[in-house]
């Protein structure tokens, strides 16, 4: 592991070690567990790289948790957020404008797909999915339809942890205990090809029963759906579940068809995870509702778009006095600090040919990943673009998974930040999500220790 000096004495890192354990509740975190082990505390951060405050450096495998794009510390970004201070941090868009939310709106509306004309502002990707889940049950109350009040999501799907958020998530480990407090929605199972639900033999043999059932689910509840909530070609926080081709565009038919709306969550997909700018381009789909957040400020601040047609707008826009407002807002929408970061972001991307040079170190990656299979515990790996899932497994010829009080998945990313990797997994499932930018000398050194890890941890 590369070790620069500490950033602190030793005494404050004393100090710090035992303010996080005994002062700071972590997110999705066991802290019975954490406090048993030596986590490390992040002091800085350079290109794909971190720094603790005892000095080692670890390598960036899941970019922060999937936000991160073009490394830590780019002066593109730090001089847009520096600039924008000498104007203004922060001006509310409740009744008044403000120059970076407008011009980053303009850009928003230019390179989304197409029919998306308005973008509503918020902070993060549950407040955007409850956003748009809003906007959707009340456009067809504000057009006379108020039967069209039900949403139809996955199994598996993951979509933020806000109540309305929860009510369309189907993560039985995340959301089951709080079923008494939200409305459900309709679901049907996703396309865990690893683990059909329909029993089918895999991929190579489908008989598409996935896209029946959705068909078959539609067809029977059109009349009360307001409208289908995915993320496109990779659910994420479900294990990283690859959809089949096809699937997303099937799925747009049936919502024209049956005159339903479709929610696209780009949360965790947007801004060149999956190759494409947006997940959606790869079937030429185009959503009546976006939401992004994660990458839009390449990683640096808070913020999240909901984006919508032009058709759903114009039910909002009336006389005040027949109540079609939108009434639904937060107190940092459209920050200046965070837009003039995901303006800088998106110039980036151009006059540094992100996704062109990011084609080839896909192709990399999944050449790198081919060589897991041999591993005895690994089951299945599942990629789309930079978002990649290894699910371990106790034995390879049944699936049968591993004891979940073995913690294997935590196992081996224990291991791996020992060699000087961040990675996290979800469940016995490790995720693999590097900054775009990654060099390929980093992206082998990734593969090599996770490859390692696992040998180490899993066996």
């Amino acid at each position: 592991m590369d070790k620069m000096p500490p950033v602190y004495s030793p005494e404050e890192i004393d100090r710090l070690k035992k303010s996080d354990r005994t002062l700071i509740w972590h997110p999705f975190t066991q802290m019975k567990e954490y406090a048993g082990e030596d986590a490390p505390i992040i002091a800085a951060g350079e290109g794909c790289y971190l720094t603790d405050i005892s000095g080692r450096r670890y390598l960036d495998g899941i970019s922060s948790l999937w936000v991160t794009v073009h490394g830590h510390r780019v002066p593109a970004l730090d001089r847009a957020i520096q600039e924008q201070l000498r104007k203004i941090a922060h001006s509310t868009l409740l009744g008044l404008g403000n120059v970076p939310s407008i011009l980053l709106a303009e850009r928003l509306v230019e390179i989304a797909p197409s029919g998306l004309e308005r973008v509503f502002y918020s902070d993060n990707g549950s407040t955007g999915v409850e956003i748009a889940l809003k906007i959707a049950f009340q456009y067809w109350h504000n057009t006379g339809v108020p039967e069209k009040k039900r949403f139809l999501s996955f199994y598996n799907a993951y979509h933020g942890d806000t109540l309305g958020a929860v009510g369309v998530g189907g993560s039985e480990l995340f959301h089951s205990i709080y079923g008494p407090l939200v409305v459900s929605s309709l679901k049907v199972p996703s396309a865990y090809c690893y683990r059909c639900p329909y029993g089918g033999p895999g991929p190579q043999e489908c008989g598409r029963e996935c896209f029946d059932a959705v068909t078959r689910m539609i067809d029977r509840h059109a009349g009360e759906l307001a409208a289908v909530i995915i993320e496109p070609v990779i659910q994420g926080a479900a294990g990283m579940l690859t959809w089949p081709q096809g699937y997303l565009s099937h799925l747009r038919k049936l919502c024209d068809t049956y005159g339903i709306l479709l929610i696209a969550d780009e949360v965790a997909t947007g801004f060149g995870r999956t190759g494409r700018l947006f997940a959606c381009e790869h079937e030429g789909v185009s959503p009546d509702l976006m939401v992004v957040a994660k990458g839009i400020t390449g990683g640096y601040l808070p913020l999240a778009a909901t984006l919508t047609s032009k058709r759903i707008f114009d039910a909002f826009y009336a006389e005040y006095e027949e109540l079609k407002t939108f009434f639904h807002g937060h107190t940092y929408t459209g920050n200046p600090l965070a837009c003039a970061a995901a303006l800088a972001n998106l110039s980036l991307f151009e006059e540094e040919a992100v996704l062109e040079r990011l084609r080839p170190k896909i192709k990399r990656l999944e050449e790198l990943l081919h060589d897991f299979m041999e591993l005895p515990h690994v089951g299945d790996i599942r990629q789309a673009g930079f978002m990649v899932g290894i699910e371990l497994v106790k034995d390879k010829k049944t699936k049968a998974p591993f004891p979940l009080a073995r913690r294997t998945g935590r196992r081996v990313i224990l291991k791996a930040r020992e060699k000087g990797v961040i990675i996290r997994p979800l469940g016995d499932v490790l995720v693999l999500m590097p900054p775009l930018v990654i060099p390929e000398e980093d992206l082998r050194r990734l593969c090599a220790v996770v490859a390692e890890s696992i040998r180490e941890a899993a066996g």
